[in-house]
């Protein structure tokens, strides 16, 4: 199991903690975690783009002109999608874009984020993480005696409103609860911090 530093929010080393090398020491799927971030994006997606073939257009019921002898290209509509104003041909339509992976792979995926994330440093283990009140100064405070500049991610084992609040002003910040850790927030963000509680929660779940 690998040993990391457990630190509190002045980066003052206070113990060690071992990790579970069965969800932080997994070796890289690179596809796999592809496959899962496009996933939950693809999720995100609302599929409300519509757009009016010639059955849905107003008007061109009544054929513009005789068949033959006119000397014109033969026509039914003038809502042919070769007229202006007429239809549009195989335009988008409202459709979900989600769909869904085994859940082995899923959690595999989680697994190969975090793993990722002790290989390069980039996890930091807190004792605890949680504030007195919503003060965005104090996210500021911490970051910079961490010496992070680039996005972060704070993992909570419970619910921490002030933590949430606190971070949700700081451009590239965010807080979440353990259980509602994904692959996504933990590729998008540089540095993870995360408390010995929810490490815990996560060994509890995906052991």
């Amino acid at each position: 199991m690998a040993t990391v530093a457990v630190y509190d929010i002045t980066n003052n080393q206070v113990g060690d903690i071992e990790l579970n090398d069965s969800i932080f020491g997994v070796e890289m799927n690179a596809g796999l975690l592809h496959q899962a971030v496009v996933m939950q994006l693809a999720a995100q997606r609302l599929g409300t783009h519509a757009t009016k073939t010639r059955g849905f257009v107003r008007g061109g019921g009544r054929k513009p002109w005789k068949q033959k002898g006119t000397g014109r290209a033969r026509a039914g509509s003038t809502r042919s999608p070769l007229w202006v104003g007429g239809g549009t041909v195989f335009g988008p339509h409202p459709r979900k874009y989600a769909f869904s992976m085994p859940r082995k792979q899923r959690r595999l995926a989680l697994k190969c984020a975090l793993s990722d994330k002790v290989k390069s440093g980039d996890l930091i283990v807190l004792e605890s993480l949680d504030f007195d009140a919503p003060k965005t100064k104090q996210v500021v405070k911490m970051l910079g005696d961490f010496g992070v500049d680039s996005k972060a991610l704070f993992v909570t084992a419970d619910e921490a409103e002030n933590v949430e609040k606190s971070a949700r002003n700081i451009p590239g910040a965010k807080a979440i609860q353990a259980l509602g850790l994904n692959v996504y927030d933990i590729l998008n963000h540089g540095k993870l911090f995360i408390t010995k509680d929810a490490i815990t929660r996560i060994e509890e779940v995906f052991a």
